[in-house]
């Protein structure tokens, strides 16, 4: 599967942020402000998935209806699973 360019420029930010969180730790940051910024991390993650799986879902459900495969209704609940199970 090709990962579009944004995709992939949105987890070099995450990156980024989770490297600023672990240099937060090693100067002994409040906690509130070290855990506020676990929950922008998660949050990015999140919508990053959330994105990762509507832009492809479109072009699964195409190609399953070329290759008999599983139905739209299939494939949007395994989509919403997906999601489900990463919360």
């Amino acid at each position: 599967m090709d990962y579009d360019t944004k995709v992939i420029n949105r987890m070099k930010r995450i990156e980024g942020q989770v490297r600023g969180l672990i240099k937060m730790m090693d100067e002994g940051k409040d906690c509130r402000d070290v855990v506020t910024q676990m929950s922008a991390v998660r949050s990015a993650i999140d919508r990053t998935a959330a994105l990762v799986v509507s832009s492809n879902l479109e072009r699964c459900i195409r190609e399953e209806k070329v290759n008999g495969g599983e139905t739209s209704e299939d494939l949007i609940k395994e989509a919403v699973n997906l999601l489900v199970k990463s919360r």
